[in-house]
């Protein structure tokens, strides 16, 4: 299983991969392509992406099920003892990672007071 996600990208792109790929929602591309026609397609979305973002995921034989690679995203993934995490981009001239702030959902609050 093949998943890639465009955003902001030319229309041009989003018809190539029509030609491999079925868009089941605007710039969400799923299929069962081999590793080799998904390594091509991998690499025309990233030399035609221009100014926009691509996402790459795939089942494989590992711990998740699955990976996946980035093209010009802020969050990038990083390996941590085997397992693909995502790691936030940090805060302008620091180096922790950028904090969430907390809502005022009923959901927010339930983690926020334990309930």
């Amino acid at each position: 299983m093949t998943v890639i996600i465009l955003t902001t990208c030319p229309v041009g792109l989003r018809g190539l991969l029509t030609r491999w790929l079925l868009e089941i929602s605007p710039g969400v591309f799923i299929g069962g392509p081999s590793a080799r026609v998904r390594e091509v397609l991998w690499g025309e979305v990233q030399a035609y992406a221009g100014h926009g973002r691509a996402l790459l995921a795939y089942s494989t034989n590992n711990e998740q099920g699955f990976t996946f690679e980035t093209f010009d995203h802020k969050w990038k993934p990083v390996d941590h003892e085997g397992m693909t995490l995502i790691q936030r981009p940090l805060a302008k001239g620091s180096d922790q990672p950028v904090r969430v702030k907390k809502g005022w959902s009923k959901a927010s609050k339930r983690r926020r007071f334990g309930r």
